[in-house]
């Protein structure tokens, strides 16, 4: 693997003098080698030193073999059918982009992954497989995260009821850190098997620990051959290489001077057999960055136009395969390039060059952090949603309902919510016309140039609501020519919901939530999952409100049609 050569950069002359300087910085101060030896002033001098386990996490799977192997063949021997993933945000992303990108490997368990609370969403995943031959691995870090949890004990029913309370547990594995409240209930319920996390690794870095590895193990992966790969690409970006050809460093230098810059929206885009890649790397660089005020916005899945959509807040980063390239895209990228947009190209050999690309970037997340300036391994924000949502759940448990609220306008099927201060902000500028559509125009009236638009949708992630909800951001972009992002609840929250709330204040949100047509009780609680994903909603824009942001939410009596309105109110409201 020449790491060096697979990556190019197209760049404008500014930017190209600041990463320059910024290169000589490095050099000069040794700092690659600071990185590796954990040197916590690197960053903020704070608790950096702790977290950074990832970085010889390889050398520990490789030393391990046995493990991996032995999963895999004891997997395939107990004759399970499905796989099922129950996890949320660095437990749950990993996994998928394996599953979306090698699809299901023969001989092996077909592999899903849970990350909603979604009711439909539970349900359409439970449809999916045969409970009686389905493998659960619960993934979760600290064993206390409220989605695995409540995950667990649902299927953990389900499975009691289609073999027996007595077989349950050897349907079940668990992924944690030693000494977790989830090792605790894997013991009780006598799971099969209990893998462990190390303490040292946040989720987001975690990808080749055994929180991304036990599962492509389990799913048939050949996990020699993947963490041989990664184990290239950790060399080239080790202390001992020249900065110059370190890629991992030579990227976050780029990524880091690039938001310093002003240049803050990351646009990824990847060849359509990698294309699931970029939901990982939302997580890495917006939890990573976006925080005190600074930080990076990572933009997926939003299609390329043509150079004039664009402002000059954007560095493109083009990730594919060398069978993978898409014409069509490629040529838009050149266009961009001509028009003197940043673009950075990353070419991967095929795709079990994945771990390599998992490891680079999280260098280069580690990198663009010190250079902007933050603790690139905390997430301060994503616990403030925790705790609202928290909050939210225990009103249920004592009086059996969430607190009453009133909507500042209803219309057809749709509700409209804000805090105050916003509200009072869109009556003023909606004027006379207190319609949906007249408060949507006042609400998209506030975007300005520099800003971001993101879509925020709390109802269940398949095809048909993407596609409408896809139209919507674009139809944004297109008008107001701002860099646009799409996140589906609660699985955002454990990822970009960290930059959206403590990153830079240049985000409007439009959060959709809507009437859940299916209730699903959560075994041993009073709340139900729709009960859960409400209090998400609404614990989420509860911190946005609170940390000054622009945000109104939608609420949707028939997610369906109600979805059909909002996407024609919308495109009234853009005029």
């Amino acid at each position: 693997m020449n790491c060096l050569s697979s990556l190019k950069t197209s760049l404008p002359e500014d930017l190209a003098a600041s990463v320059k300087m910024n290169i000589s910085d490095w050099k000069a101060g040794g700092k690659m080698q600071r990185l590796w030896r954990r040197d916590a002033t690197l960053w903020t001098g704070e608790d950096e030193t702790s977290w950074l386990g990832w970085l010889d996490v390889i050398e520990d799977q490789i030393a391990h073999p046995i493990q991996l192997r032995g999963l895999a063949k004891e997997v395939w021997s107990a004759g399970f059918k499905d796989i099922l993933l129950l996890g949320m945000g660095g437990s749950s992303l990993c996994p998928e982009v394996l599953r979306m990108t090698f699809g299901k490997i023969a001989g092996y368990p077909d592999m899903h992954v849970l990350d909603s609370t979604d009711p439909a969403q539970v349900k359409a995943v439970e449809d999916k497989i045969d409970i009686a031959r389905t493998l659960f691995i619960v993934s979760s870090k600290s064993g206390t995260t409220l989605e695995p949890n409540i995950f667990k004990q649902y299927f953990f029913e389900r499975t009691k009821q289609a073999v027996g309370a007595d077989n349950a547990g050897s349907h079940f594995i668990a992924i944690t850190d030693p000494g977790s409240k989830m090792q605790e209930v894997a013991e009780v319920d006598r799971f099969r098997l209990i893998y462990y996390g190390r303490p040292s690794i946040g989720g987001r870095y975690s990808a080749l620990s055994n929180f991304g590895m036990v599962p492509a193990a389990a799913m048939g992966l050949d996990a020699k051959k993947f963490l041989d790969r990664t184990q290239e690409m950790v060399r080239a970006c080790g202390p001992a290489a020249p900065l110059e050809e370190n890629p991992g460093a030579m990227l976050g230098i780029i990524l880091g001077t690039a938001a310093r810059s002003g240049r803050d929206k990351v646009t990824i885009i990847t060849s359509p057999d990698i294309s699931d890649l970029g939901a990982w790397l939302e997580q890495l660089l917006a939890e990573s960055t976006g925080k005190v005020g600074k930080g990076i916005i990572p933009v997926d899945r939003e299609e390329l136009a043509g150079p004039e959509a664009y402002g000059h807040d954007r560095l493109f980063a083009c990730v594919h395969t060398d069978h993978g390239t898409d014409v069509t895209q490629d040529a838009k990228l050149t266009a961009l390039e001509e028009a003197g947009h940043a673009v950075v190209r990353i070419s991967m050999a095929d795709t079990y060059d994945l771990g390599a690309e998992f490891f680079r970037w999280e260098i280069a997340a580690a990198v663009a952090g010190s250079i902007i300036g933050i603790n690139a391994f905390n997430q301060p924000d994503v616990e403030a949603s925790k705790i609202a949502t928290r909050n939210f759940t225990s009103e249920y448990e004592k009086t059996g309902s969430l607190p009453a609220e009133k909507p500042v306008v209803e219309d057809g099927g749709i509700k409209l919510f804000t805090d105050e201060k916003n509200a009072a902000t869109l009556a003023q500028a909606a004027g006379a016309d207190k319609s949906v559509a007249g408060y949507l125009k006042a609400h998209l009236g506030r975007i300005r140039a520099g800003d971001y638009f993101a879509v925020l949708g709390f109802i269940q992630m398949n095809d048909a609501h993407q596609k409408i909800l896809q139209a919507i951001r674009h139809a944004v972009r297109d008008v107001k020519q701002v860099a646009t992002c799409l996140g589906f609840g609660p699985r955002f929250l454990h990822s970009t919901g960290q930059a959206y709330k403590g990153g830079p204040n240049s985000g409007v949100f439009l959060q959709v939530t809507c009437d859940d047509a299916l209730e699903l009780p959560v075994p041993e609680q009073k709340y139900t999952f729709g009960v859960v994903k409400a209090a998400q909603a609404r614990g989420d824009f509860q911190v946005l409100a609170e940390r000054g942001r622009r945000a109104l939410r939608v609420h949707l009596h028939d997610v369906d049609a109600g979805l059909v309105t909002l996407a024609a109110a919308v495109q009234k409201a853009l005029g």
